[in-house]
């Protein structure tokens, strides 16, 4: 991964949306390869329990800006200490179809074990930068959505985990700027709006 292009991209920002949240995609170096730390979100949560997702939440009004959102968050979430991350830029604004706009930070952060807030967090899982940049690991799916029209929906199953929806959205930018992995152009499935999304194995 070459994180020096994070750091010279100029984001693209959305400005119109009802709420503002920001999450901070944690990269771990160990034994000279990448790593990315997700959380996998509790099940007793309403809105996308159970989903894998990097660390982040709704911005809050003593939150200085969205980088100290995400930095805020992934303490509350993984005990990640704000003097630990090395932030070297963002990724580009996403629109949710829950009226959020997403600012997706990215740093360098220790490999040390981490411990999730039971409240939000079931499981912390570190996973290889390479799995992801498996074709076998990587399918996708195009749905339209009442609202936002056509989109292609990514999921990467990668060590029994299923990253899909937004944080797919974010990491696709993060591989296609950091390495030399696009998101391929072919669809594998056109499903009708209303169709479950498939997240199984």
């Amino acid at each position: 991964m070459e994180l020096g292009r994070v750091a010279e991209h100029v984001p693209r920002e959305i400005g119109d949306e009802e709420y503002d949240a920001a999450v901070l995609a944690a990269v771990v170096e160990r034994e000279g390869d990448r790593y990315l730390l997700f959380t996998k979100r509790a099940d007793h949560l309403g809105e996308h329990a159970g989903q894998m997702s990097f660390p982040g939440g709704s911005r809050e009004p003593s939150d200085d800006d969205l980088r100290a959102t995400a930095l805020r968050e992934a303490e509350e979430e993984i005990g990640l200490r704000a003097d630990e991350a090395d932030v070297v830029g963002r990724l580009d604004d996403i629109r949710t179809t829950s009226r959020y706009s997403v600012t997706p930070y990215v740093a360098r952060v220790p490999d040390r074990e981490y411990v999730p807030d039971e409240r939000e967090v079931a499981e912390i899982a570190v996973l290889p930068v390479a799995e992801f940049l498996d074709s076998a690991n990587y399918e996708n799916e195009r749905r339209e959505h009442p609202q936002y029209g056509e989109a292609v929906v990514h999921f990467f199953r990668v060590g029994g985990y299923t990253v899909w929806g937004a944080t797919a959205r974010i990491l696709v930018q993060l591989l296609e700027l950091t390495t030399d992995w696009r998101a391929p152009e072919k669809i594998d499935r056109v499903v009708d709006p209303d169709a479950d999304i498939r997240q199984g194995n």
